[in-house]
C-alpha cells in the first residue's frame, strides 16, 4: 500500500513521513522529488516549466517507480509530496489503482499564518520565495477538491511526532 503525505511546503510532509515510516513495519519513504531532479537533469532539457509535475513522464514515472519498489520490496510505501493539481492527483491515484495499489491519501494541513511562519523560520532550507508562492495554490485546492479527496490532519499544533501516530492509527484502523 501507498500513505500518500499531501499538503504545501511548511505542513510537516518531509518532517513526518520518516516518522510514519518507523512506525509502520515494513514500510519505506519513496521521495517522488526525486523522479522530478531526474527528468531536471536530462539534457537537452525537457520543454521549459516552473514546476517538473507539468511534465506527464513524471507522474507516469512516479506511478511506475512505485509499483516496481512495491512488486519487489512488498510492504509500505510513504510517500511526501505535495501535489495540487486535481487532474494531476487523479492521474497518479488512477494509476496506482490500475495496479491494484491501495492508497491512504492524507493531507498535512496548518493555517496559513502557520506555513507562512514555518517557511520564513526554516533554519535548514531557508526562508524560500518559491515555497511561499504554493501557499496560494494550496488553500484553492483545499477549498475546491484536496481536503474532499484525503484525511486532514491538521499540523497546527502537533508535533511532528504526532501527526504520524494520527496516520498510523487511521491506516490501521
Amino acid at each position: 500500500m501507498i500513505v500518500w503525505l499531501n499538503g504545501t511546503h511548511g505542513a510537516g510532509k518531509t518532517t513526518t513521513g520518516p516518522l510514519v515510516q518507523r512506525l509502520l513495519p515494513d514500510s519505506r519513504v519513496f521521495d517522488a522529488e526525486k523522479v522530478g531532479e531526474t527528468l531536471m537533469d536530462i539534457r537537452p532539457g525537457l520543454p521549459e516549466t516552473d514546476n517538473f509535475q507539468h511534465w506527464p513522464p513524471w507522474r507516469t514515472l512516479v506511478v511506475e517507480t512505485a509499483r516496481r519498489v512495491l512488486d519487489y520490496t512488498g510492504g509500505t510505501l510513504v510517500v511526501p509530496m505535495t501535489v495540487l493539481v486535481e487532474e494531476y492527483w487523479r492521474e497518479i491515484s488512477a494509476g496506482l489503482a490500475r495496479h491494484g495499489i491501495p492508497v491512504h491519501h492524507f493531507v498535512l494541513h496548518a493555517d496559513q499564518e502557520t506555513l507562512r511562519g514555518r517557511i520564513e523560520g526554516d533554519t535548514v532550507m531557508g526562508p524560500s520565495a518559491f515555497r511561499l508562492a504554493h501557499l496560494r495554490p494550496y488553500a484553492e485546492a483545499s477549498r475546491t477538491w484536496l481536503h474532499a479527496e484525503a484525511e486532514v490532519i491538521d499540523t497546527t499544533h502537533l508535533t511532528p511526532a504526532q501527526a504520524a501516530s494520527r496516520i498510523v492509527t487511521s491506516v490501521k484502523s
